[in-house]
């Protein structure tokens, strides 16, 4: 189910609009929560605007996996179907038959 502030969901792969990456989303803000510092360290340029979700991602390129802090209007849905192989994914992650990331729940005995 989709925040009703968010465009994408948890568990939803995306890609970056710009750079060669994309991941899964694990976590969402509705705006901005990372530090001034951080946002600063951005060029101004292609800084994204703080008054929109920002999306916390298990997220990979071709050379590494990594977590990366993205706005919602740097993504794009990923639709290659392929998996994510970042190795946090498989702690908060399970994959359903059709390939779609459910988050695992937690049984109490």
């Amino acid at each position: 189910m989709k925040p009703l502030f968010a465009k994408f969901a948890i568990g939803e792969i995306v890609k970056h609009r710009k750079y060669p990456f994309r991941g899964i989303i694990y976590d969402v803000d509705p705006e901005f929560a990372n530090t001034e510092e951080w946002w600063q360290a951005i060029p101004e340029e292609v800084r994204p605007r703080k008054d929109q979700p920002f999306y916390h991602l298990f997220a990979e390129n071709a050379e590494t996996e990594y977590v990366a802090y993205v706005s919602e209007q740097n993504l794009l849905p990923d639709t290659s179907g392929d998996p994510v192989r970042h190795p946090q994914v498989e702690e908060m992650f399970e994959r359903d038959p059709d390939g779609a990331y459910l988050v695992k729940t937690v049984r109490l005995n």
